[in-house]
């Protein structure tokens, strides 16, 4: 039953991202940075046990950045609307993992399946836009953190976005090229023999 507990907590961070909507655009921000935090802890804990129970899974592998992402745009796209931050900022944001998922679904298509491993950009990135959000949340709930804090973490996410966005695309554009030179030259081989 334990085997079960990583991909349970990952299902529980997907369903936190409605009360977490929820609660910013009502501006109850106390109560949406208590439910941030609890997908933070939700998201350590799924990782810590899946490794020590050795639960880890293919469900669990795809399903854990989709509920990243999901949280991650619900949080941006809400504080667009209640006015936290920038349209712009959200924009960006969800563009690069559309353009993620794009280029990843032509891969499949063109190429076979495709076996996505974080970079360490992409590992930053999402550490950078967690923090941002909670800190966007904790500046709404505690009073005095700065606005040059918030606008140094805005530009940070978009600086990490579109670096790490850049860097996926040229290494599955080289991994795109290589599986085309390798299909081309196997079929060259096959024509002289």
């Amino acid at each position: 039953m334990l085997r079960y507990l990583p991909n349970s907590l990952t299902v529980l961070r997907l369903l936190l991202a409605l009360p977490l909507g929820v609660f910013i655009l009502r501006e109850n921000y106390p109560m949406a940075l208590g439910v941030g935090l609890a997908a933070g802890l939700s998201d350590s804990l799924d990782g810590f046990f899946a490794r020590r129970l050795h639960a880890l899974s293919r469900f669990g592998a795809v399903l854990d950045p989709i509920a990243d992402k999901l949280l991650i745009s619900v949080c941006l796209v809400c504080f667009a609307a209640v006015q936290l931050v920038p349209w712009s900022l959200a924009v960006v944001i969800i563009a690069r993992d559309l353009i993620i998922v794009l280029g990843a679904a032509c891969y499949l298509l063109l190429y076979g399946p495709v076996t996505f491993a974080a970079t360490t950009l992409s590992k930053c990135n999402m550490f950078v836009q967690v923090s941002f959000c909670l800190l966007v949340l904790l500046s709404e709930v505690v009073a005095g953190i700065p606005r040059e804090v918030l606008l140094t973490g805005g530009l940070l996410i978009m600086f990490f976005a579109v670096a790490s966005g850049v860097d996926y695309v040229v290494l599955w554009t080289r991994k795109a090229w290589r599986e085309q030179r390798q299909r081309i030259g196997g079929g060259g081989d096959q024509n002289q023999g």
